[in-house]
């Protein structure tokens, strides 16, 4: 999962030139992740990501919105990125049932 970085390193990207930045864990039956960059110049989404039900991985450019998933690749499973606080409270109610 290189791709970001290499884009990252090429047009001298800095953190306040970004709308959107990412690198979060997915959960699902494989460990996965995701990545998201998304730079202000041309709003296009750069995802690089892990997929947590067949473990392949992928490289897709798309164009940005909320609420932001990719399909993989090999399997087209659905992988999204929540928002934080939904995640948040996703994993409180988890643990209240414990």
């Amino acid at each position: 999962m290189s791709k970001i970085d290499d884009f990252i390193r090429e047009h001298n990207v800095k953190p306040h030139e970004c709308l959107y930045h990412t690198n979060r864990n997915v959960v699902g039956a494989k460990p996965g992740k995701i990545r998201v960059l998304v730079p202000k110049t041309d709003s296009i989404a750069r995802c690089e990501y892990v997929c947590p039900s067949c473990g392949s991985s992928g490289y897709v450019e798309q164009p940005w919105k909320r609420p932001f998933f990719v399909k993989c690749e090999k399997c087209s499973a659905k992988i999204s990125v929540p928002r934080i606080r939904d995640e948040a409270k996703r994993q409180r109610k988890l643990a209240n049932k414990k």
